[in-house]
């Protein structure tokens, strides 16, 4: 099964409150704007003949059949005979919504339950980018739903295509959150999991990428340095550098590996005279402006 069927079969089985059946139900139907709910997922199906049943108090027709899709799985269909007082006691009045369906967070949450169940994917999160997504086919509905994610921060955006109006969520932290909020807990702990693996994993690699640029430029400074050591003695002018200049000259063409930091502390503690990073650099800086000197009489 793929994470969002196994996320809609978690939630599929919460139990509500006579009042949040209503408001679940009422999700439900407001995706299909009328009284065929057609699903692959066969614990949402029993869901939504269930909250019929309860919240209409009438029996549904259930049929089942082969998909048409690759994977060959089933399709159920509940279907019940259009009723404007169905639509009254689910508080659907074309692609508004009444306030007594949303009236508080906790209604609201099973309304989005609701949705997600018949219109909603999830993708897993081990396998693909992050991203969640409702396809609706109102641009109404989809403002209100996209609304209602909003008042939760989700930062939740629309997006038309063919004719169907994609609401969808792509940041990690907000996919989470919306899996909190529908009460899939254990879809929770799951993607979280792999949220912080994937982050971990991530910030190595970036970690991983910036040591290695540094040991690159340590590499490249050091190789500077010694041809710069070079160049001055292949001209005769080695000489010319005081004490101290030709002490970090004869350390460096020793130790062409390490970086300034290391060879600081390799001075200080073979000549027993202290010196740090900053002053090396300082020495080595003067031996490069004597070495453009003579480069400059030499071209």
């Amino acid at each position: 099964m793929s994470f969002t069927g196994e996320v809609k079969e978690e939630v599929s089985k919460i139990s509500n409150t006579s009042y949040e059946d209503v408001s679940e139900l009422s999700g439900i139907i407001s995706v299909f704007s009328g009284f065929k709910i057609v699903t692959e997922n066969g614990s949402v199906a029993r869901k939504v003949y269930s909250l019929i049943k309860s919240v209409l108090g009438v029996y549904p027709s259930v049929s089942v059949k082969k998909g048409y899709n690759y994977n060959k799985g089933l399709l159920y269909s509940i279907v019940l005979s259009n009723n404007d007082n169905y639509f009254k006691i689910l508080g659907i009045n074309s692609d508004k919504i009444d306030d007594f369906i949303v009236a508080d967070e906790d209604l609201i949450r099973v309304f989005l339950r609701g949705i997600f169940m018949v219109s909603g994917s999830v993708n897993d999160p081990k396998k693909s980018r992050y991203h969640l997504e409702f396809n609706l086919k109102s641009k109404c509905f989809a403002d209100f739903v996209s609304r209602l994610l909003n008042d939760f921060n989700l930062n939740s955006k629309i997006l038309h295509r063919d004719n169907v109006y994609m609401v969808y969520i792509k940041e990690a932290e907000k996919i989470s959150d919306f899996l909190r909020i529908i009460g899939a807990m254990r879809a929770v702990l799951y993607f979280e999991d792999i949220r912080i693996y994937r982050d971990h994993k991530n910030m190595t690699n970036r970690l991983n990428n910036c040591e290695q640029a540094n040991v690159d430029k340590m590499i490249e400074t050091a190789s500077n340095h010694i041809k710069m050591i070079d160049f001055i003695k292949s001209v005769d002018a080695y000489d010319l550098l005081n004490d101290k200049e030709k002490e970090v000259c004869e350390y460096r063409v020793k130790y062409p590996d390490v970086s300034l930091v290391e060879l600081s502390e390799i001075i200080s503690l073979e000549t027993g005279n202290k010196i740090t990073k900053s002053g090396l650099y300082h020495r080595f800086d003067k031996i490069k402006k004597f070495a453009n000197k003579l480069s400059d009489k030499e071209g």
